[in-house]
């Protein structure tokens, strides 16, 4: 994973409302969550929520499908797993090699 690419997804989760809907739809598992589901639980107003969906979407971290005249909210965890391995990737090297 690249630098660029784990540096997007941190940002658009270092933003308040946007992490509690990330943290939203990580709990609903691999079915994902309706969007309205998103909105009626955390109160947020449909136009504010679908920006804040779309930077998420836009860095990897979430995905949608369309279930008729629903759209649902996918965490991709693979790309979440990439970022926290990129991350730790050389934990504690300095030490090793004291």
């Amino acid at each position: 994973m690249e630098l660029q690419e784990v540096a997007k997804a941190l940002k658009e989760l270092g933003h308040p409302t946007r992490l509690l809907i990330y943290k939203r739809i990580v709990k609903a598992g691999y079915e994902g969550i309706p969007v309205g589901d998103i909105q009626r639980e955390l109160e947020i107003p449909g136009s504010t929520l679908s920006h804040h969906i779309s930077n998420l979407c836009s860095a990897g971290l979430v995905s949608q499908r369309r279930e008729s005249r629903t759209l649902y909210c996918i965490a991709e965890y693979r790309h979440l797993l990439n970022v926290i391995t990129y991350l730790q990737n050389e934990c504690c090297a300095d030490e090793a090699s004291q």
